[in-house]
């Protein structure tokens, strides 16, 4: 750390003193006390060239600012807020869970939700060449998260498909899941709806069930991974649709995915509101209100209600996906991106406990409808009660079919925003092609359910969190919480309060060691056979695994002594990223 300004940055403030405003940069972010500047690398010399102060327009950036609001609410608000949370509330303890969910949130997730924010707005740049800035040998995180970001996308990609369909299904006067009489329904096929004395057991099923299973996926005519048999050209082309749609709105970047963000952001609260509106007038909605939030006090005993708390909010929030770097990185220099994050933090949670009143009143309906307690209409999670719970419900409602429809709209919308974030992190031409054939031979077969279970057990969940515990520790201990409070100085204009520090550098990593967690692995009454455990362990491999190669190949190509080698390893390669000079309208000139 030098001791006082060198000549360069002398230079460079009166460059910027007379260039007469308009810059993103404040002045003060190239004083010694914000970055450690390496004077040797800011004087001229025959090899390098000269800095001089001029407009360049290298990276794009948000035409506004609520178009980067809510393109972080679009990524962070997904297909989980709507079903996981609710179901894994009232699994935990109903509104006794809310206690250990603020308290993970306010710990754990915000501060690493944060975090990311930070470092994309400062670094300006994306997942993988981020770490030249950060801590050079940990660049493996960066190769890491684009692995995971493919397998996200092949679960998103699959899921918004299935919708497609049932949106495609929707369009009629009578829904094909309200009856028992259609090509598909079997022996057991149960309607209860509008009929009294109905016996309902272990083996009866709903027409919206067989629907899903038998007519969507079709895995009866599947024995299970080893046998996933053909592909449904039906879904296949609902892919195809789902595909040019995310690619048009990544057409230009920014530009044209900040102006879909308007409808796909905020129709899914209209429909939100909608549903909940209706929901409330159904006859027995308040028992599935007081089955939602009745505390069970004795649950927060239990060590998985803690860690399913952790869980949630940390999958719901998004940090480690790679999303929050590259949304971040077209801000301006000197936005609050402080205040950003507790907003979206804010909106994401309470949209979680709102869509637990989404769901729980038409549940409480169907209970009412099936003369049973509401525990045992929600016995569903993941998927299952997007395609067979809820819609079972719509299809018995007055004006099914619009019900059905802007339902789905909603899922859709609510899916595509989460997959073009994603795809907008990346190359998304290479991944276009690659998630394109990969979901079109599995995932789209009439085993493709339990591909995609597979996917969404082993490639993301485990991996993802050991990432960002890695992410974490990297800024923190390596690159330095204090380096890393100037940065943010720079930015804002003050440094992050001691209860922010303390999150990054002990709690937060603590939070994310808690939420490493297994269940079993079931669908639809199948048993994954012992070698899928192991593909998907493999799965999971197929990530994490470039952290420890490249930290290896970094070592054996760095010249000097073993001191030496991790010395440069260690320390940011560049002191003051390229990306810096852009944003303050500097350029070379050889």
């Amino acid at each position: 750390m030098v001791s006082r300004a060198s000549p360069a940055c002398n230079l460079i403030r009166s460059k910027l003193s007379r260039s007469g405003g308009g810059l993103l940069v404040n002045p003060q972010a190239f004083t010694p006390t914000s970055r450690e500047i390496n004077h040797s690398s800011m004087l001229r010399s025959p090899a390098q060239p000269l800095l001089t102060a001029h407009r360049t327009e290298s990276r794009d950036k948000w035409s506004k600012k609520m178009d980067f609001l809510l393109s972080v609410i679009g990524f962070a608000v997904d297909l989980g807020n709507v079903w996981r949370f609710p179901y894994i509330c009232y699994q935990n303890g109903g509104g006794a869970f809310l206690i250990p969910y603020v308290l993970m949130a306010v710990f754990g997730g915000v501060p690493l939700f944060y975090m990311e924010l930070a470092l994309g707005q400062f670094h300006r740049t994306g997942a993988i060449s981020i770490w030249k800035h950060i801590c050079p040998i940990f660049k493996g995180i960066g190769f890491a998260i684009c692995i995971i970001a493919l397998y996200v996308s092949f679960y998103y990609n699959t899921i918004i498909a299935w919708a497609l369909f049932y949106f495609y299904s929707s369009f009629s006067s009578t829904l094909p899941w309200t009856s028992c009489d259609n090509a598909w329904n079997t022996e057991n096929c149960t309607n209860y709806f509008g009929k009294d004395n109905v016996t309902w057991t272990n083996y009866s099923r709903s027409p919206a069930e067989e629907f899903y299973t038998r007519n969507v996926l079709a895995v009866h005519e599947s024995s299970g991974l080893g046998d996933v048999g053909y592909i449904r050209w039906q879904l296949m082309l609902c892919l195809f649709l789902i595909f040019t749609i995310v690619y048009f709105s990544l057409w230009k970047g920014v530009k044209t995915s900040g102006k879909v963000v308007w409808v796909t952001a905020t129709l899914p609260y209209v429909v939100l509101l909608i549903l909940m509106i209706r929901g409330a007038t159904l006859p027995g909605a308040w028992k599935g209100v007081v089955f939602y939030l009745n505390p069970k006090w004795e649950k927060l005993k239990e060590t998985s209600v803690w860690v399913d708390a952790a869980a949630q909010i940390f999958f719901s929030l998004g940090p480690g996906f790679g999303v929050l770097l590259a949304l971040s990185s077209y801000n301006p220099f000197n936005n609050n991106c402080y205040r950003d994050a507790i907003v979206t933090s804010l909106v994401n949670c309470l949209t979680s406990f709102v869509s637990g009143f989404v769901i729980f009143t038409v549940l409480g309906y169907m209970a009412e409808q099936r003369n049973v307690n509401v525990e045992d209409v929600a016995r569903d999670k993941g998927p299952s009660l997007l395609f067979i719970t809820y819609p079972e419900a719509i299809a018995n409602m007055v004006g099914s079919t619009f019900f059905a429809i802007i339902f789905f709209v909603m899922m859709i919308t609510l899916g595509l925003d989460s997959t073009v974030r994603i795809h907008l992190q990346t190359k998304f031409g290479t991944l276009f092609n690659v998630t394109f054939f990969i979901n079109l031979l599995f995932l789209f077969c009439k085993g493709g359910a339990y591909v995609v279970k597979l996917l969404e057990e082993f490639g993301v969940g485990s991996p993802i969190i050991a990432i960002v515990f890695l992410e974490a520790t990297a800024v923190s201990w390596f690159y330095g919480i204090n380096r890393f409070s100037n940065d943010i100085k720079s930015m804002l204009g003050y440094t992050p309060g001691l209860f922010w520090k303390v999150c990054w550098v002990a709690i937060s990593p603590a939070f994310l060691a808690v939420s490493l967690n297994k269940d079993p692995l079931t669908l639809f009454d199948y048993e994954f056979p012992d070698w899928s455990i192991t593909v998907g362990y493999i799965i999971g491999a197929s990530s994490f695994m470039w952290i420890p190669i490249y930290m290896v190949y970094k070592l054996v190509w760095t010249p000097g002594s073993l001191k030496q080698r991790l010395a440069v390893c260690l320390r940011p390669e560049r002191t003051l990223p390229d990306i810096h000079t852009d944003s303050m309208g500097l350029s070379p000139i050889p």
